[in-house]
């Protein structure tokens, strides 16, 4: 089986060694996204709320350069450092995604990269 990678201008690029997505097999897997600003690499000023919203927004530009859209996920994990941002995410959820929403996960976490409190991955079929 053969992999590729997607690559997109219009969401943050990598900082260390992955890819923002592969495909392979007909199903695309998006690494994890933070809420930076892909034109600066700076994250999004704001509440819990816009950075949740600029997560969903980067894993909406990598899912549509690799050809899909958020309705294509079929698995989402959402990494959260406090879970009572439980409910702000859902909301956000559904300007992005429409009925069946995807299977998934939310993790409470520790900490993630650049002391964000909200990380989010895909995997889409298309």
């Amino acid at each position: 089986m053969s992999k590729q990678a997607i690559h997109t201008d219009s969401a943050p690029a990598a900082i260390g060694t992955y890819s923002q997505a592969i495909e392979a097999g007909g199903l695309v897997f998006l690494s994890g996204q933070i809420p930076l600003l892909p034109d600066t690499m700076e994250v999004v000023e704001g509440n819990f709320e816009a950075r949740a919203r600029q997560v969903f927004s980067n894993l909406q530009s990598v899912a549509t350069a690799a050809g899909g859209s958020l309705n294509d996920v079929v698995k989402l994990t959402i990494f959260l450092t406090d879970l009572g941002d439980f409910a702000t995410v859902n909301a956000v959820m559904e300007e992005f995604f429409e009925q069946p929403y995807p299977a998934r996960a939310a993790v409470g976490v520790a900490s993630l990269p650049k002391g964000v409190d909200v990380e989010a991955d895909a995997i889409l079929a298309l």
